[in-house]
């Protein structure tokens, strides 16, 4: 079918229809396939790899800390974390300028690239360069990918859409520590990136091949000063809330830029609301399902980020487990998510985003209060049945938010919604992290077996509460805030019926 005849087909065809038919049909092994599903390829593969990324390096840090004869193991994990806060602000802006698919491919392959090169890195210096370089294209994956994803996909689909982006976005940080104690005790710590690879290449030829290019004739200029304020406010928060529990709140480096930090959020909001083409596109926190969304999501990612940081803490550190056992113990919880999303995204355009993300964060608080009363010798597969209920409550919070943020954006914004959307993920996981560091470091000690147990088990406790009390605030701000009326464009049930036709006699 041309797109000619494909143009012709839109013009008859209601307006969710119109949406999926914009775009023609793929030709692919000799047959027509939804460019939709082009996109959800490619991105899910590309996110996937970003993703694994954050917790694959996890279990091998000790390990390269050994072969490189270096006590500065933690910038491996901060020069990505770092570069990620940087880049992801501007990146909707970039694929709305240079074009999604140039600026994507782009990405892939500065993570692709650095992936190799740290993989051959010779010293602890080349490794943390060549994380950044990671950060950089992982950055930029995100916000563009799902911007691509929510263009292909009409707004009654968007659940559906949502559900896709939760098989990597769950899966991954699940199997990372899996993956990366097998081939850490296997083949060594240096094949947690070459594993990169294959896959990346595979995606980057697909999408060279069958995505299609788009750019937003608004983009306007760079914004330069929306670039500094936001890359420095945010690495410098990122840096702060991530060294704080290791090195201390009172030290210098970590009051100072922190302050920094805040001040320099402060003036970018000024800054981005007084500029005619913003990097950061500020004024859609206006509109209230998207400006919800964001708050209703950022306790529910910290509490969530949270008790992914400390069980594993526990189940090494107190339990005795390895890498590999701790991955196996808490993957559960990505089965339940997986499993629920699903479920989710087949309810979302009947009953809403509203009592489906109450009921899910109140199930997450029940699930999490459980684990208030795991002890030094309590049976795993208790623990496994709790985080699996865990992620099969969560799994109902994250589609619906996914699918109701974009209700309200108009095409054209898609990119700036989806950076505004990615920042907000990447402070609250490290807000998450912090809190839970900072709460168990006042009872033991989290680079080593702890000499009181017990004192650390209370420690531990404390935290999976503070993780009960995220999740329950989270449920709070959803009941009040959401509106399903807001997200009727991604609701079956809240859409009107076309009129029917009437003729004069």
């Amino acid at each position: 079918m041309t797109e000619g005849a494909y143009a012709e087909e839109v013009e008859e065809a209601s307006p969710a229809q119109a949406f999926a038919a914009a775009e023609p049909p793929v030709r692919m092994f000799g047959r027509e396939v939804a460019y939709k599903y082009v996109v959800a390829a490619v991105f899910v593969s590309s996110l996937f790899l970003d993703l694994i990324d954050v917790t694959i390096v996890n279990v091998a840090l000790r390990t390269i800390g050994e072969d490189f004869r270096t006590e500065a193991i933690e910038w491996i994990v901060l020069g990505y974390t770092l570069s990620l806060a940087v880049w992801i602000p501007a990146s909707g802006w970039m694929g709305d300028r240079f074009g999604t698919k140039r600026v994507f491919l782009t990405a892939l392959g500065l993570f692709i690239g650095g992936s190799v090169l740290c993989g051959f890195a010779q010293s602890i210096g080349q490794l943390i360069a060549f994380r950044v370089v990671q950060g950089v294209g992982g950055g930029m994956l995100t916000p563009i990918g799902i911007a691509m994803l929510f263009r292909a996909f009409p707004p009654i689909e968007r659940a559906r859409a949502s559900t896709i982006v939760m098989i990597p976005t769950l899966a991954a940080p699940a199997l990372g520590p899996v993956v990366g104690g097998l081939l850490t005790e296997t083949v060594g710590w240096r094949w947690i990136f070459f594993v990169n690879v294959p896959v990346g290449v595979v995606a980057m030829v697909f999408g060279v091949r069958f995505l299609r290019e788009h750019r937003e004739p608004t983009a306007g200029p760079f914004d330069v000063p929306g670039f500094i304020l936001s890359g420095f406010g945010l690495a410098s928060i990122a840096y702060a809330l991530n060294e704080g529990p290791r090195i201390g709140w009172t030290s210098p480096w970590v009051g100072g830029l922190g302050i920094g930090g805040v001040i320099a959020f402060a003036l970018l909001v000024y800054v981005e609301t007084h500029r005619p083409h913003p990097m950061l596109a500020l004024r859609l926190l206006g509109l209230r399902l998207f400006r919800a969304t964001n708050l209703v999501m950022a306790f529910a990612m910290s509490g969530f980020i949270g008790l992914t940081f400390v069980l594993p803490l526990y189940l090494q550190g107190v339990r005795g487990l390895d890498p590999l056992h701790s991955g196996l113990t808490t993957f559960p919880q990505a089965i339940g998510i997986l499993i629920s999303s699903q479920i989710a995204g087949r309810l979302y355009p009947h009953v809403g985003p509203r009592r489906l993300m109450v009921g899910g964060m109140l199930g997450a608080a029940a699930a999490m209060s459980g684990m208030l009363l795991i002890g030094l010798t309590t049976d795993y597969w208790w623990i496994r049945v709790l985080i699996f209920l865990r992620g099969f409550a969560m799994g109902f919070c994250f589609v619906s938010s996914q699918a109701a943020s974009y209700s309200e954006i108009a095409p054209a914004d898609n990119g700036r919604a989806s950076a505004i959307f990615s920042t907000q993920r990447q402070m609250a996981t490290s807000i998450g992290v912090a809190l839970m560091a900072t709460v168990l470091a006042s009872f033991t000690t989290l680079s080593a077996a702890p000499t009181d147990p017990e004192r650390a088990l209370t420690g531990y406790h404390w935290t999976f509460a503070v993780c009960v009390a995220l999740s329950l605030i989270s449920a709070v701000l959803a009941f009040v805030l959401i509106r399903d009326e807001d997200a009727r464009e991604t609701m079956l049930a809240k859409r009107k019926a076309p009129e029917p036709a009437t003729t004069s006699v």
